[in-house]
Parts: C-alpha cells; sequence; structure tokens
C-alpha cells in the first residue's frame, strides 16, 4: 500500500497506482502463475512421454540382444555356473586374483566367449550400462557374469560381486507380477535423464539371469530445452496482449466511470459548501456500462435528487431530538425534586441519621426511595423498583411512591399500606406493570421496626458490634401484578448502633465487560469495610466498589441506595 494518499502524489505516483496500473499488474502476475503451472504440467506430460519411448527402447533392445545370444549359446548355462561357484566361496571372500581364478574355466569356454562378443556387438553408443547378472536373494548382491563396458580396465569380470540396497533390487532385479523387466527412468545432474530397463535370461525365472540396459536420453533433454524456451516466449506475449487488451477494457468500463463519478463529488461537495441546495451533477453523468458501476451511477443521483429533502427531515429531526432531550432534562429534575434530597433530613432529630440517592441508566428511572416522619414518633421508609426503564417507569414510579404516601399518612401498618396500594394500583394498570417495594416504619422512641417485603431485595442489617448481613425477611408477590393480594409484615428491635441499608436489584447485579454480577457478597464487602460510616459514607462505599467492579461498562440499570443508622434516646 501507498504510504501517501492520492491527493498528496504527482501524476507518476498517481499512473502507478491507479486502477488500470493495478488491474495490469493482476493480470500479469496471475498470467504467469497460471503459465507456470501449465508449463509444469505440460513439461511433465512431455518429459514422460519422451522418457517412455527410451525406456521402451531399452526395453526392446534388452529382449533383441536376449535372443541373439541365445542364439550362440545358452546363456542360462553360464549363470548356473556362475552362481555353483559363488555359493561354494566363502562369503566374506568378495574378490582377490584366487577369487576371480576360480571363475576362469567359465571366461575359457568357447561358447562364453562367443556369447560375450555377441552381447558386446548388441550394445549402441546411447548405453551407459549394459551387462548380465544374476541376483543372490540372500545375500542381496548381483554377481555379474558378462560386462560390455568398452573403456579398458571398467568391464566387470564374471563373479564379481556388488551389493545392492533392497529397494533397489526389489525394483530392478526381483519378478514383477506381469513377468516383464521393470522400466523406470530419473534425472541426476550430472548424467542428465536416465532411462533403466532390461530383460530376463528365461522369461517367468529371474534366478537364471537378467540384462541390464541404462540408457542416457540426451535427445529428451535436448526436446525439453527447445520446448521450455518456445513456451515461456509464448506465456510473456500472451500476458503482454492480454494485459494490454484487459487494461484497456478497464479503463473504458471501470476507471473512466469511477473517476467520473469522482469529480462529480468533488463537485457536489463544493456547492454543499457554498450553500447550493438544488444539484445535478450526478444526474447528468449518463453513465451506461450495464453494470455495478452504472448502478452506482443511479443510486448517486437518486441520492443527489432526495438529499435536499433529507437535509429538511434532518433539520427537523434534531429539531425534535433537541425539545425531547430539554423535556426529559425536566423530567429528571421533577423526579429528583419528588425524592428526598435535603441533608440532613431531620436535623433536630438526633436519634437517627438517613440517607440517600438515586442514579438512573437513563434520563429517568424507575427506581424510588422514600423517607417521612409519619407523626413525631414513626419514621416511614420505602425502597421500591418499577418494571422496565426510561419514561413509562417513572411515570409509574411518580403515581405509585404518591399512593404508598398517602395510605403511609393514615397510620396504617406496613402490611395494610401494600395490600390498599396493590388494589389501588390493580384498579387502573392497563400497561400491564409492576413494583417492588421494601416499606417499614419505625417507631423512634423504642427502635421497633415493623416492615413488609413485596418481592424487593433483602435488607441489609448490622446489630451494634455485629457485622453487615442480609436479612432474608418474607416476601410478598409484587405490587400490581394480581389483585386481591394480602401482605404479612415482620417485626425488629433496633438498638442503639444498628445500622440498616437498603438497595434496588442494580446494585448486586450491576456487571462488568464480562457480563460478570456484583453480587451480595461483594456489596456485603463494601458495607463492612468501614463499619462505624455513617450512611452516607455507607452509600459511598458501596457505589465505589461498584464503579471499581464494572469499570468502564455501561450501566444498565437504576442504581438506588438508603442508608439508615438508629441512635436512639441520647438525651
Amino acid at each position: 500500500m501507498p504510504e501517501k494518499s492520492v491527493r498528496e502524489m504527482n501524476e507518476l505516483e498517481r499512473a502507478h497506482y491507479s486502477l488500470a496500473a493495478r488491474v495490469f499488474h493482476a493480470a500479469a502476475i496471475h498470467s504467469v502463475i497460471l503459465g507456470l503451472i501449465c508449463f509444469l504440467i505440460g513439461f511433465g506430460m512431455y518429459l514422460g512421454a519422451a522418457a517412455e519411448d527410451s525406456m521402451k527402447a531399452a526395453y526392446e533392445a534388452a529382449q533383441d540382444s536376449v535372443e541373439a545370444i541365445s542364439a550362440v549359446s545358452d546363456p542360462a548355462v553360464y549363470a548356473e555356473r556362475t552362481m555353483e561357484i559363488f555359493r561354494s566361496r566363502d562369503p566374506a571372500e568378495t574378490g582377490g586374483d584366487a577369487y576371480y581364478a576360480a571363475f576362469d574355466g567359465i571366461t575359457s569356454d568357447p561358447g562364453y566367449q562367443r556369447m560375450r562378443e555377441t552381447l558386446a556387438g548388441c550394445r549402441t553408443g546411447e548405453m551407459s550400462d549394459f551387462f548380465f547378472a544374476v541376483a543372490d536373494s540372500e545375500t542381496n548382491r548381483v554377481v555379474f557374469v558378462a560386462d560390455t563396458d568398452p573403456r579398458p580396465g571398467h568391464a566387470y569380470p564374471v563373479g564379481r560381486q556388488v551389493k545392492v540396497p533392497g529397494i533397489v533390487r526389489r525394483i530392478f532385479v526381483s519378478h514383477t507380477s506381469d513377468g516383464d523387466y521393470p522400466r523406470i527412468y530419473y534425472f541426476l545432474p550430472s548424467r542428465g535423464v536416465v532411462c533403466v530397463s532390461g530383460a530376463y535370461i528365461r522369461e517367468g525365472d529371474p534366478s537364471a539371469g537378467f540384462l541390464f540396459v541404462m540408457t542416457r536420453a540426451t535427445d529428451v533433454l535436448f526436446g525439453a530445452r527447445r520446448f521450455t524456451l518456445q513456451y515461456v516466449v509464448a506465456v510473456l506475449l500472451a500476458v503482454v496482449v492480454m494485459g494490454y487488451l484487459l487494461t484497456r477494457h478497464m479503463k473504458k468500463t471501470l476507471v473512466a466511470p469511477i473517476n467520473a463519478i469522482a469529480d462529480a463529488a468533488q463537485a457536489y461537495a463544493g456547492d454543499k459548501k457554498a450553500g447550493v441546495r438544488e444539484t445535478n451533477h450526478f444526474t447528468g453523468l449518463n453513465i451506461r456500462t450495464g453494470d455495478e458501476v452504472e448502478n452506482l451511477s443511479l443510486i448517486m443521483a437518486d441520492m443527489e435528487r432526495d438529499l435536499a429533502g433529507y437535509e429538511e427531515n434532518l433539520t427537523r429531526i434534531t429539531a425534535e431530538k433537541e425539545r425531547i432531550g430539554t423535556e426529559l432534562s425536566l423530567a429528571n429534575r421533577i423526579q429528583e425534586n419528588m425524592l428526598p434530597n435535603i441533608y440532613p433530613a431531620f436535623p433536630d432529630r438526633t436519634e437517627i441519621d438517613i440517607y440517600a440517592t438515586m442514579d438512573p441508566a437513563k434520563e429517568v428511572g424507575g427506581d424510588f426511595y422514600d423517607f417521612f416522619l409519619v407523626d413525631d414518633d414513626h419514621l416511614c421508609m420505602v425502597m421500591a423498583d418499577v418494571s422496565g426503564k426510561g419514561v413509562p417507569a417513572a411515570l409509574f414510579m411518580m403515581a405509585s411512591k404518591i399512593i404508598l404516601a398517602n395510605n403511609a399518612m393514615t397510620g396504617k401498618s406496613p402490611a395494610r399500606i401494600l395490600t390498599d396500594t396493590n388494589a389501588a394500583i390493580c384498579s387502573n394498570n392497563r400497561a400491564d406493570m409492576f413494583v417492588t417495594v421494601w416499606l417499614g416504619i419505625l417507631e423512634i422512641s423504642t427502635g421497633k421496626l415493623t416492615a413488609a417485603n413485596a418481592g424487593h431485595e433483602y435488607p441489609v442489617l448490622k446489630k451494634p458490634g455485629g457485622p453487615f448481613e442480609l436479612l432474608k425477611d418474607r416476601h410478598g408477590f409484587v405490587i400490581g401484578g394480581m389483585e386481591g393480594l394480602r401482605y404479612k409484615e415482620y417485626e425488629l428491635t433496633l438498638e442503639p448502633g444498628a445500622k440498616l441499608f437498603l438497595y434496588t436489584d442494580g446494585v448486586p447485579e450491576a456487571e462488568d465487560a464480562e457480563n460478570n454480577m456484583f453480587g451480595t457478597e461483594r456489596m456485603l464487602e463494601a458495607l463492612s469495610r468501614d463499619p462505624d460510616a455513617p450512611p452516607a459514607g455507607m452509600l459511598k462505599n458501596v457505589r465505589a466498589a461498584v464503579d471499581g467492579f464494572v469499570k468502564d461498562a455501561e450501566q444498565f440499570d437504576d442504581l438506588t441506595m438508603l442508608g439508615f443508622e438508629y441512635k436512639g434516646d441520647r438525651t
């Protein structure tokens, strides 16, 4: 990729990185790759066919030679005599004058001499190796009977042993299933393409010996060089021609239309900056390529025609969003003002200390808390959580708060307050919303706390000198969920120094980026870090623990907490 942008390039750099140049480069590279693949396939087929011809010629030469030497003597007889002498000698004896003298009777035999002369006469100039030998399967050795190497001192004498690897013996000197001698070719850097074949002296009997033929296929390499040269020239010509034609075609059908669209877009942007509302830059392009480029130009023309209307709608929508944002901000302030938020809440009452906060997940929330004096000796505390979030939950929250407060101010018990509130909400709850509520009324003079729970979280209680613990009170059903419900209440006696912590499910269910929940255990740990903290400090400690746990994760639920400390009559 280029380090500069297109606008920073000069003309030469733009031409180098242009779409047309990239098309040509891609066409050339892919053509070369395709040509190389085709070359390898064709070269392999050519080499195989040429080598097959050479192997066939070697095989036929071996067959003809077997017939020629069989006409002057029986080669199998000399193979048997050679092997008899070989097996009669000490296996450790592999050479020497005494060893080779044992075979003098064979070399002096007139029939053997006629066979060897005939075999030497069958040798051609293309043969690099041409000999008559017998394979011994017990010792994995090949024993020479007659070698035709014309170079002085290079021909192996009768009885010469050559140890061969098992794979060579299995390929060249073992009997095959069809009875024919194997044919194979391979490439040696020093000798070129080498073709190997031969013939069995006695058909179907490998023990009678074989004629081994190895030829140098020089014509194969010569033809391969010519084939390679012609193919490379043809591929280069094809790359140049195809790249030129493809580039010319792409310039006409792709590059030029794209440049026209880019110029139209630049002119359109300039007109918009100048404040021109009606433009027709894309409509006048008249691109007729019949493909995606033409479709792009038509879409851009439609966009140009419709954008004026979109801009008008966007302006109206932006104004509407600003109005809604203003109204939500006002609703947030109204909701905050409906909750007690002046502290200390009861500055002239030294027996109690209370503090609460509500942090909505959206502009307005569905959680709420409340506390107020029913009379001089009774304090009502409420913690509630409305189903859902946003404006509907906030409206339902305000209605529920008012109904609860009105029922509490008549002097009813907590159970009766929840029962009557449920009846009032269920009588006109078409939205099928509900609210969980914990409500307690404290008799300040005695510390007796009477409470009822309508499906809300367990409160946390700390007795003087003890730890913070969940108070697993009896739950009733949520308010607004079913008509005709009656709620139960329970009593506690708070001693001076006792503390109460109320909260909504947004605290224990706060999640981090991996969706792990904060949980009640971490909440209790946060409260216990400073057990002597006042109610405001209790809430501060819990909120700091929640923020440290969730970190940058988005807040999905309202966080509402209330802390209370009963100090008792200290007069």
